[in-house]
């Protein structure tokens, strides 16, 4: 599984963001998708992910600002950032749970999301 993150950059505190991941290679292989971020000097934490069936699951510090969602068609996973807060600022990398006999974790590039104050 390779996955490819877009989006990000500089914006201000309040402002909005889009990234989005794309799946590529044994995709049907994919349980969840979804997005962890780590700021410097801290350990990685989850942001959203979302099952091929849509359900999903947030970190409790982005609850009611970001969504998170998915097109199956594109195997492609979006994430809106809302009401954006300098606490928000991190590399926010794409994550892929896959299942197959045991489990394992894809990563894609980390994308950086700076929000200044």
């Amino acid at each position: 599984v390779q996955l490819q993150a877009f989006g990000g950059g500089l914006v201000q505190a309040g402002g909005f963001l889009g990234l989005s991941c794309a799946a590529s290679g044994s995709i049907s292989s994919i349980v969840t998708m979804g997005w962890y971020r780590q700021a410097p000097g801290e350990q990685r934490e989850l942001v959203a992910h979302i099952t091929r069936g849509g359900s999903t699951s947030y970190g409790d510090s982005v609850k009611d600002r970001f969504t998170i969602s998915r097109d199956n068609a594109k195997n492609t996973v979006y994430l809106r950032m809302n009401s954006l807060k300098p606490e928000d600022t991190a590399a926010y990398y794409c994550h892929a749970l896959v299942v197959v006999m045991t489990t394992y974790h894809y990563w894609g590039q980390g994308t950086q999301v700076t929000v200044s104050s």
